[in-house]
């Protein structure tokens, strides 16, 4: 996995911003956090990535507060050299918004930006999914949570991303 360059907006936030604009921010009570991975391989990957965090932020009930950088990887699940490499970020978001209601939001961003759900691990213009939802942890197969990070090196790509971001 190597890190591209990305458009100097994904870039983390210093920490005294985040903690004036938290202070000042009275649109969120009783936040959670959730940990938002995304991904593109078709189209102008970048921007798809770019515009998805902008619909996210302009969600009522969300606020991303910081997103990592853009790393480049291989897909995976499918035979290697079917399908263009993807571009990943991950977002770190505070929201009010329960978890099925999070979910729908991330469905109707992938909507936005032409997502089509015709093959499993099939190629897409963009990939929103949450990885984590405050200490929630839910088996449903619509939506599977477990806010340990164990869990994620599935893929391995979120848990480095945040990591790299220094968010743990």
């Amino acid at each position: 996995m190597k890190a591209t360059h990305s458009d100097p907006t994904v870039q983390p936030v210093p920490a005294s911003v985040v903690a004036a604009v938290d202070a000042a921010d009275t649109t969120l009570s009783n936040p959670k956090w959730a940990v938002i991975a995304l991904g593109s391989n078709l189209g102008n990957r970048l921007e798809t990535l770019q515009g998805a965090i902008d619909a996210l932020e302009d969600t009522p009930g969300v606020r991303v507060k910081a997103v990592s950088p853009v790393y480049e990887t291989e897909p995976w699940g499918v035979d290697p050299g079917s399908q263009p490499s993807y571009l990943n970020a991950v977002a770190l978001v505070k929201t009010t918004l329960p978890p099925s209601s999070l979910l729908e939001r991330a469905h109707a961003v992938e909507e936005a930006f032409h997502r089509v759900r015709e093959e499993r691990w099939g190629a897409r213009t963009i990939d929103v999914d949450i990885v984590a939802y405050a200490d929630v942890v839910s088996d449903d197969p619509v939506l599977t949570l477990d806010s340990s990070t164990d869990t994620w090196t599935e893929t391995g790509f979120a848990a480095r991303a945040a990591s790299r971001a220094g968010w743990w």
